[in-house]
């Protein structure tokens, strides 16, 4: 059955190889960026900026006057924000919530009576490994993510009734233009700040961790896998495989264990 799909964030990365993959399979996709791309994949463009609601507002009623339904919402457009809890600039961590936690709540409530009056549809939410564990460095991009986390489980249990599927995506790391983006919105820091060495040390293994990734067309083939099935899974974790080995030893360690183990891993005294 093809679908009317929208996925957020286009231009690059998940959004950009999902998008096309999708468009190939037949669904009809629009996808939303922030400004002018070249996209010729069969992917109808949507200019959106989820920090602005009127501008999402008209995005979701673009597709509903001229498909008459939604199918899938694909919510995976977002920043990324790093430095110490401490000293990241406060316009980044408005921007971080902003955009990934309320900017994904925007679209979504604006899609949600659309799938309730036509009998259902499904919205996948993208969240990450760094929404089931707080990441040192990453704290406000962790705390959007878990954020979400929170708001997909209680929706999901809100919006049965009406048969619409809420299903969460825990990427690990893949090989996009995160990290070039997130160095637009890192903190600050010099040899004066009381977090320099330690944030130093844990920047290099991040960054060596993301331009190691995976390839996002696995992530994308994936996605599109769950869009074609009748019954997803409520989550799925698609990262390498200590990534998904650290998210079980998550749940079954006690706590101060593996904080020790992440401690290590980022080589945190």
């Amino acid at each position: 059955m093809k679908k009317v799909i929208i996925i957020t964030g286009v231009s690059s990365g998940f959004g950009r190889h999902t998008a096309a993959m999708l468009a190939a399979e037949g669904h009809t996709v629009y996808g939303t960026v922030r400004r002018d791309v070249d996209l010729r994949n069969g992917v109808h463009i949507l200019r959106m900026d989820l920090t602005d609601a009127d501008s999402v507002r008209d995005a979701v009623a673009t597709v509903c006057s001229r498909e008459k339904r939604i199918d899938v919402l694909i919510n995976n457009a977002g920043m990324h924000t790093g430095g110490p809890a401490e000293t990241l600039p406060e316009d980044y961590l408005r921007l971080q919530m902003e955009t990934n936690f309320l900017g994904t709540v925007r679209i979504t409530r604006e899609v949600l009576p659309v799938m309730r009056n036509q009998g259902g549809g499904t919205i996948i939410n993208f969240s990450s490994i760094g929404g089931l564990m707080g990441l040192p460095f990453q704290s406000y991009y962790s705390a959007a993510k878990f954020a979400l986390e929170g708001f997909s489980e209680a929706l999901r249990l809100e919006v049965r009734q009406f048969n619409i599927r809420i299903v969460l995506i825990n990427p690990g790391d893949f090989h996009t233009n995160n990290t070039l983006n997130r160095r637009n919105f890192l903190a600050p820091t010099d040899s004066t700040d009381p977090y320099h060495e330690q944030y130093t040390k844990t920047h290099g293994i991040i960054e060596r961790d993301e331009t190691g990734g995976m390839d996002p067309e696995k992530l994308a083939v994936k996605i599109v896998r769950i869009v074609r099935s009748r019954r997803p899974r409520l989550r799925y974790v698609i990262a390498s495989p200590d990534q998904r080995l650290s998210v079980l030893l998550k749940r079954i360690l006690p706590e101060r264990w593996f904080m020790k183990i992440i401690g290590s891993y980022y080589r945190i005294r």
